[in-house]
Parts: structure tokens; sequence; C-alpha cells
């Protein structure tokens, strides 16, 4: 009993902070405003140590590569493995849409006014700062993070074919990630109090529109979610490595989950990602390039949502939302979405502006897919982040790269 209680120490901790976070908020929600300061302080803590963590990581994993083909290798399979799983999700989401057609809300409400996008910048000129930056120093905030994981992705690859000469650089580089991760683990000490904190923030603000409008199509997502996330997760643990996959997934999963639950930040659920691949015994060369790109790149949960509200939006509209072209279109909506929703709370708004234009969906249902993106969040960062774990059990699996690394463990 005492070796269990210290093993899962900290998910106990993570889960009475949570669970007494929310009994704050239904009980004496005036005491919310106090907590929340609590919650952002740990945050801003996790975002601003995900900075460095990225570099250490992806430039010290890409840097420590020797065979020329791994990278290569590693990417390739990588990008397979995220378009395809991403395409199950969205046909899974179709047939289960297809099986419980849920009804929606027509209502209009002045959410429409969060459709204004009044930067006057075209869909290229967004494009070119969604991959980079004008200035080193952007490079450093998570609203820029793709661009700074390319940039680390290409520091890494420097590293690498700076041979002998870049080795002292590259052993920097690899103590650093150390100390990264060193430095996270004293962090998530606070955990409890800070996810508890910010938890309580979460239902008092978005429980009372969870029982509202929305309640079909928002119990859609959070039914058809789950199952989506204990079953398809677990399968593709068992193709990763059979029974011990799906017993490694899950046993290192709680913590991240959790975080994920709490933050409802894929950025910030990433430290526990990273931890958790660690656990698993992913090869350290894939988990530092998987789970960093997959942060960005890779969203089962965006996935889930997108086709959801696409098929809300129609419902709205008196659309038939069940036509093969419309479908395909959607899929096609879906796996772009995923891609460009970043690791932070409401980042797939670009992702909802782009479904908007592609299907000339007018104002009226607009409200509508803005507020079921905002009020899926919890789950959906759940099954975003920790995707990007099961995701490199499967590079690990296809790729067959064990270097100095482990197998995937018990």
């Amino acid at each position: 009993m005492r070796e269990l209680l210290k093993n899962y120490s900290n998910i106990i901790l993570l889960l009475v902070g949570i669970t007494t976070g929310s009994l704050i908020a239904l009980v004496a929600p005036n005491m919310v405003s106090y907590l929340k300061p609590i919650g952002e302080i740990f945050l801003n803590l996790l975002f601003v140590a995900v900075i460095p963590l990225l570099l250490f990581a992806i430039t010290s994993s890409i840097g420590s590569i020797q065979q020329s083909g791994h990278l290569g290798k590693i990417v390739g399979t990588m990008v397979v493995v995220f378009v395809v799983t991403i395409c199950i999700a969205a046909v899974a989401t179709i047939a289960g849409l297809w099986l419980f057609p849920v009804s929606a809300v027509s209502e209009s409400n002045a959410v429409s006014t969060m459709l204004t996008d009044d930067s006057g910048e075209s869909w290229e000129e967004k494009i070119v700062h969604f991959l980079s930056v004008g200035e080193f120093n952007e490079l450093l905030s998570r609203q820029n993070i793709l661009a700074f994981v390319l940039f680390s992705v290409l520091f890494g690859m420097a590293v690498r074919q700076s041979g002998e000469a870049g080795k002292p650089f590259l052993n920097i580089l690899n103590a650093g990630n150390v100390v990264m991760q060193q430095f996270l683990a004293l962090i998530m000490k606070a955990g409890p109090i800070g996810l508890g904190a910010y938890f309580a923030h979460q239902v008092h603000t978005l429980g009372p529109e969870l029982f509202g409008f929305y309640a079909k199509p928002l119990g859609f997502y959070y039914i058809f979610g789950f199952i989506f996330f204990l079953t398809f997760f677990s399968l593709y643990a068992f193709i990763a490595d059979g029974f011990r996959g799906i017993k490694a997934f899950w046993k290192n999963n709680i913590t991240p989950s959790l975080t994920a639950i709490g933050s409802c930040s894929s950025l910030a659920t990433m430290p526990a990602n990273m931890a958790a691949a660690r656990k698993i015994g992913i090869p350290d060369m894939i988990a530092n390039v998987v789970i960093p790109l997959g942060n960005t790149l890779y969203k089962n949960g965006s996935a889930i949502s997108s086709i959801l509200k696409i098929y809300v939006a129609f419902a709205i509209l008196g659309w038939d939302f069940f036509q093969l072209e419309t479908l395909i279109l959607a899929v096609g909506i879906t796996v772009i979405v995923s891609m460009v929703a970043g690791g932070i709370p409401n980042g797939g708004f670009i992702g909802e502006l782009l479904m908007i234009s592609m299907y000339n969906i007018p104002n009226e249902a607009v409200p509508a897919v803005l507020i079921i993106g905002a009020l899926v969040d919890p789950l959906a960062t759940v099954l975003n982040a920790t995707g990007d774990t099961v995701a490199a059990m499967l590079v690990a699996k296809f790729t067959k790269l064990k270097a100095d690394a482990t197998n995937i463990a018990e």
C-alpha cells in the first residue's frame, strides 16, 4: 500500500486539487476570483518553461541522431501517422453523427462579434506569420510556437551537421535538456494547487453553458470524445506494442490527462507528455521530435470538434451535411484545422475562420460554431495533448529505431 501511494502520489494530489477546485466553484463561487490568479501564475510558469524545454529537447535530440537516414525516417513516418490518424478521427466522428444525429440551437448571440478579423492580412500573409517571425525576440513568444519549433529543428540540424566541432555545444544542449526536466519537475510540485485553482475558474465560467442550448451537441462531443479517447488510443497503443503498449500508455497517461483537463492547454501539458514518453520507453530521438511537433500539428480533439462544428452549422442552416462532396471537404478542412490549432486555449479560432470561409457559412450559424469551440476545450485538450504520446509510440513502432533507448516498457 505504501509503495502504491508512493508511485501514484502525484496523480492522487492532482485529483484532489482538481476535485477541490470544482467543489469550491460549485459551493463558494465568490472565492473563484481569488483562486484564478493562483492558477494563472502556475500556468505562466509552465508557459515560460516550455520555450527553453523545446529548444533543448528538439536540438539535443536532432543533434544526437548519428545515422543520416534517421531524421528523415522519423519525420516522414510522423507525418503519415499524423495525417492518417486525424482522418480516422474525422471519419469516425462523421459515422457517429450519422448514427446518433443531434439537434442544434439556432440562436444568434452577440458572440458573432468574435468573427471580426481586423488584422487586414491576407491568407498568404497569415501563413508567413504562422511559420516565421521577423525578429529573434518574437520567437520567444508562445504565440509563435510553430515558428519557434521550426527554428529549433533547423538549429538541431545545424548542430548535427557540425560533426566533431559541434560536439561541445551538443553536450551543453544535452545538459540543458536534463536541467529543464528537473526544473519542470519542481514546477509540477505546485500542480495540485495551481491546476485546482485554474480548474475552479473553468467550472465557474463554462459550467452553466454546458446545460443550456448547446447540451445535445456538447453531450455528443463529450460522450463520443471519451469513447474515442479510450478505444482508439488503446488501439494505437496496441498496434505500437500489443497489450504491453496499452498497459504502458494508460499507466503513464494519467498525469498528462489531468494536466490537460486542469490547464486546457496542450502546451502546458507537453512537459508531462515528455516525462510519460520517457517512462513508456519511447526513444528520446523520437519523443523529442514527435511530441513538440505534435503539440502544434497533431490535434485529435480539434479534428472531432471541427466535424461537429461543421455539422451543427449545417443543421442550423438546414443544409444537408451527409453529401459526399461535403464530407470529403470536411475531412480535408479537418486535417488543416488540426494542423493550425495552436497549443494554447482557444487556439482553434484560425481553423474556425477557415471552415466558415470554405463553406461560406452566414452569420447566423457563426455563434454556435464559436461557442461550441470554447465549451469542448477541456476534453479537446486532453485528446490533442495526450495523442502526441501515442503518436510517438506509433512512430517508434514503424521506424523500428531502438538506438540506446529501451523498447516500450510495461
